[in-house]
């Protein structure tokens, strides 16, 4: 995967959590990064499913996972999976310490029940 306008290696991410569900008070999954302008949105599994809706709403196809240890991307444009592609501003990942789920005091109890 070439860097291309759709990525912006330079911009950083927008914060350690998914932007809406911590206005909403809400939890995630797993976390993914938009590629072209930053923006942190919850995944498909997550109950919001932002990051998909931030691609709707705005256009930017490319998100990166920004979980600790991985380095994938996804194209929505054209469902394609990269294993790696070009290096994107720190950090990388949410704080290791920030649980899976999260955030820390988010999560119900129940939340294996709620994906999906």
């Amino acid at each position: 995967m070439s860097s291309d306008n759709r990525i912006d290696p330079s911009v950083a991410p927008s914060g350690d959590g998914c932007v809406e569900c911590d206005q909403a008070g809400g939890w995630w999954f797993h976390l993914r990064r938009c590629a072209q302008c930053g923006h942190i949105g919850c995944c498909d599994d997550s109950p919001a499913k932002h990051a998909t809706a931030h691609y709707r709403e705005t256009g930017h196809p490319v998100i990166r996972s920004f979980e600790p240890g991985e380095a994938w991307f996804w194209d929505f444009e054209s469902s394609q999976l990269y294993e790696s592609g070009p290096e994107l501003a720190p950090p990388v990942s949410h704080p290791l310490d920030q649980p899976t789920p999260g955030p820390a005091g988010r999560v119900p109890e129940n939340w294996a029940q709620t994906l999906r």
